[in-house]
């Protein structure tokens, strides 16, 4: 689980692609502190495992599932990336849970200048729109953002100006693509209002699998 605020920005050292892998070598500071094998860093708000580590970079490999639903296929060496170690219990939660499990990837379709603030406008699948609403929160590349305006395939979002140099959102151009991670509860929320499967759970359902007034058997 993550927040979605960037503690740094790491850049790609190195790909080593080939027919049964993908592993991908980032440069970082910050989030090498601590690091232990088998931890979890979002990588462009990818929910990553650390295979080798030393005190410059870190490894991950990337399953063919990821490389279909994310960005991640697209990075070169010297690519900057957003990075993010997973929450502590005590940590605070400044942004919101994100868990690094991306929905899709969007395209940017423009920035446009705010006195210091820079608005962002993505488009993606009208399909994932559904989760989408006016104020909610949205992840992009790993940054928890505010949804300002939506539309039927696309949205957009602003950046503050102490956000911008510290976030790779900024560095990017129209016609990038970009991670979408929407807000778990939507989802959440839209399957236990759906009719449920099979038979509906009544008196004589709980009967016949041991629950009585007493609880279960």
């Amino acid at each position: 689980m993550f927040t979605g605020l960037v503690e740094e920005m790491g850049d790609v050292a190195a790909v080593a692609k080939s027919t049964d892998s993908f592993d991908l070598t980032v440069g970082a500071d910050t989030v090498l502190d601590g690091l232990k094998l088998g931890d979890s860093i979002a990588v462009n708000g990818v929910c990553l495992t650390v295979t080798t580590f030393d005190d410059k970079t870190f490894t991950v490999g990337l399953a063919p599932e990821t490389l279909a639903r994310t960005n991640l296929g697209d990075l070169v060496t010297g690519n900057p990336v957003n990075l993010e170690r997973s929450l502590l219990p005590t940590t605070r939660l400044g942004g919101h849970f994100v868990q690094g499990h991306v929905d899709a990837t969007g395209t940017i379709s423009s920035f446009r200048p705010d006195k210091d603030a820079l608005w962002l406008t993505v488009k993606t699948d009208p399909a994932l729109m559904r989760y989408i609403v006016t104020k909610g929160y949205i992840a992009i590349d790993g940054t928890s953002l505010t949804v300002v305006d939506t539309g039927p395939d696309g949205f957009n979002v602003t950046l503050i100006n102490y956000t911008q140099p510290k976030i790779i959102l900024p560095r990017k151009k129209p016609g990038d693509r970009v991670n979408l991670e929407v807000d778990i509860l939507a989802k959440y929320i839209e399957r236990l209002t759906q009719p449920r499967a099979g038979a509906p759970i009544t008196t004589n359902f709980l009967t016949e699998h041991g629950f009585t007034n007493q609880g279960a058997r």
